[in-house]
C-alpha cells in the first residue's frame, strides 16, 4: 500500500468516525519502520478506529482471517480497498507459518501490522486471553510490539448488533521488546489503558462556551433580552435564540422558550406604548406591503396579532402599528401571549427533538452547524423580504 493510499484511507475513516460520534487519540506511535500493534477486539469498528487514529505514515495493515474476509464479495472489497487486510489462514496446520509469510514482507516495507490477539470479537465486553502469535511474529521479524486499547466501539457496533453513534478513543501504549515480554504482559498493558476510563467524547470549544451560557443564570436574561429586542427592532426573529443557542443543551430549550416569549410580549407592549407616544424605532427588513397586511390584521382589534404566527411578518411591525392605531395594551398583551406562545411552543418542540437527536454531532460540530443555520436563515429572510416587496 502506497503512502498516498494510506493517507486517503485514513482521511476516509476519520470522516466516518467523525460522523459516528467522534474519535480521540491518546499517545502516539514513536519512531518509524515496521512494528506489530496488538489491540483488544470487540467490534468491526475497531478496525475503522485504528485506521483513523494511527498516523498515515505508519501505513497500518491488518492480519485477519482469510476465510471470513475473502469468502464474500463485499467483504473482499472492504478488506482490500478500505481496510488493508492481509489474508491469513486460521485453524489449520501451518497457520503460523502462513501468517509469518503474509506479515514479514509488510513489516520489511515499513508497515505497521495490527493483530487482534484474542482471535475474535468479544460478546460481553471482556478482554479475552491473548494468544502468542503476535509476539512470535515480532520476535521472528525483529520488530517491537505496541499495545493499543480501543474504546467505545462495542457500544458503537456490537457483534451482531446495530450501529449506535457514540464517542471512540484509541490509546497507544509504550512499545515492548518482544524478547522480554509475554502475551499476558501485553494483555495487562491493554487492560491498564482501558482502565484509565471510558471513551471521552470530543466537544467543540464553541459548543462548550454556548452550553455554559445556556445553562447559566444569565442565560434566561439573554433569552428575555433577545425576545424584547426582536419586538423592538432586532432583525433576527426570536425563535432563532433557540436554534442558535438553546439547542446546544436540549434540556434547556423549554426554559429558553419561556424566557423568549416573556421578552417578546414585554417588547410588543412597550414598543406599542412608545409608538403611541410618537417614538418609532427603525424596522429593518420590513416593507410597505407588510405594513398594509398588518393594518388589515389589526383592523378588527388586538386579536389580529395572532396572525403574525403564520404571516412571516416581524412582530415588531405589529407592535408599532398597534401603538399608532391606539389599540388597548392589555388586550394586545393577552393576544400576544397566545400568538407568540403557540408559535414558540411549536418551534421549541421541533428544536428540542432535533437537538436531542443530533446532540452527539452538535457537541463536536457546533461551529459548522452555526454557519449552516446562519446561512439558511439569511437565505430564508431574503426570500421573505422579496416576497413581501
Amino acid at each position: 500500500m502506497s503512502r498516498l493510499a494510506s493517507h486517503l484511507r485514513r482521511g476516509l475513516w476519520r470522516a466516518v468516525t467523525a460522523l459516528t460520534g467522534g474519535l480521540r487519540t491518546a499517545g502516539r506511535l514513536e519512531g518509524t519502520g515496521g512494528r506489530i500493534v496488538v489491540a483488544n477486539h470487540s467490534s468491526h469498528g475497531d478496525t475503522a478506529a485504528l485506521l483513523a487514529a494511527l498516523p498515515a505514515d505508519a501505513r497500518p495493515v491488518f492480519a485477519a482471517a482469510a476465510d471470513y474476509w475473502f469468502d464474500v464479495g463485499w467483504r473482499r472489497v472492504v478488506a482490500t480497498r478500505l481496510a488493508g487486510i492481509l489474508p491469513v489462514r486460521r485453524g489449520c496446520e501451518g497457520a503460523y507459518e502462513a501468517m509469518l509469510d503474509a506479515v514479514r514482507p509488510a513489516l520489511e516495507r515499513g508497515h505497521t501490522v495490527i493483530v487482534y490477539p484474542e482471535g475474535t470479537r468479544t460478546e460481553d465486553g471482556s478482554v479475552g486471553r491473548f494468544r502468542s502469535g503476535a509476539l512470535r511474529l515480532a520476535r521472528d521479524c525483529g520488530v517491537p510490539v505496541v499495545p493499543v486499547a480501543v474504546l467505545g466501539t462495542r457500544a458503537l457496533l456490537p457483534k451482531n448488533g446495530r450501529l449506535t453513534p457514540g464517542p471512540l478513543e484509541v490509546r497507544v501504549g509504550e512499545p515492548r521488546d518482544p524478547a522480554a515480554t509475554t502475551a499476558a504482559d501485553l494483555r495487562d498493558d491493554v487492560l491498564g489503558l482501558l482502565e484509565e476510563g471510558p471513551a471521552r467524547p470530543r466537544t467543540s470549544a464553541l459548543w462548550r462556551a454556548t452550553a455554559l451560557l445556556v445553562t447559566s443564570r444569565a442565560g434566561l436574561a439573554v433569552a428575555f433580552a433577545w425576545g424584547l429586542a426582536e419586538a423592538w427592532s432586532w432583525p433576527v426573529m426570536a425563535e432563532m435564540a433557540l436554534v442558535l443557542l438553546a439547542a446546544a443543551v436540549p434540556a434547556q430549550v423549554p426554559r429558553w422558550a419561556v424566557g423568549v416569549v416573556a421578552g417578546s410580549v414585554t417588547g410588543v407592549v412597550t414598543h406599542a406604548w412608545a409608538a403611541a407616544h410618537g417614538v418609532r424605532p427603525p424596522l429593518p427588513w420590513t416593507t410597505d406591503r407588510m405594513a398594509d397586511a398588518v393594518a388589515t390584521d389589526l383592523a378588527g382589534g388586538p386579536a389580529g396579532v395572532v396572525a403574525q404566527a403564520l404571516s412571516g411578518i416581524p412582530v415588531k411591525l405589529y407592535a408599532q402599528v398597534a401603538g399608532t392605531t391606539g389599540l388597548d395594551l392589555g388586550a394586545l398583551a393577552a393576544w400576544t401571549v397566545v400568538g407568540r406562545g403557540l408559535r414558540m411552543a411549536a418551534v421549541a418542540l421541533v428544536v428540542w427533538w432535533l437537538a436531542r437527536l443530533l446532540h452527539p454531532w452538535l457537541r463536536r460540530l457546533w461551529g459548522p452547524y452555526l454557519a449552516l443555520v446562519v446561512t439558511g436563515f439569511a437565505v430564508a429572510l431574503g426570500a421573505i423580504v422579496r416576497g413581501w416587496s
